[in-house]
């Protein structure tokens, strides 16, 4: 008796740790290489108190964005049946915000911290990053997305 296999769509798949590695990286590396300088000449600081400022705010960044990446994707999996790579324009801004404003609650004391400014220049400073990260974070993810899709997988059943 020869079965003849059919496609049948698995459910929709979310990002793999490896790619949510290759995501966050790609993001804080080339965030930390656009956003440098322009803190540097607009905070006071000095380029090297910047860049150490923002690398550690990035490795605290890195490790809330991979958490919060994959909590949002298995949200909006459940929620609308979808990929994060076929996100609608919508959804994409309430990720981008969504993402820099609990990064705020997070970073505006080690803002405090490690540099000179105070917690009210500190907070407009970080209210800044925000706003640059969160046109910067629609931007990446949406390339992202379209360089890397999510892979949908596909599994095989045999007819009887």
């Amino acid at each position: 008796m020869n079965m003849i296999a059919s496609p049948a769509l698995a459910p929709a798949a979310v990002r793999g740790l490896r790619e949510r590695i290759i995501q966050t990286l790609a993001f804080e590396v080339l965030g930390l290489a656009i956003v440098s300088l322009p803190f540097a000449l607009l905070s006071g600081e000095t380029a090297g108190d910047s860049l150490a400022l923002l690398t550690t705010l990035s490795i605290v960044i890195m490790s809330w964005s991979a958490l919060y990446n994959t909590a949002f994707d298995h949200i909006e999996r459940r929620l609308t049946g979808r990929v994060a790579s076929d996100r609608p324009s919508r959804w994409r801004v309430l990720h981008a915000v969504a993402l820099e404003v609990s990064a705020l609650v997070v970073t505006w004391p080690l803002i405090v911290v490690m540099t000179t400014l105070t917690w009210r220049q500190a907070f407009v400073a970080e209210v800044g990053l925000t706003l640059a990260y969160a046109a910067y974070g629609y931007c990446f993810h949406l390339a992202f997305d379209h360089l890397r899709p999510v892979p949908t997988s596909t599994r095989r059943r045999s007819d009887s």
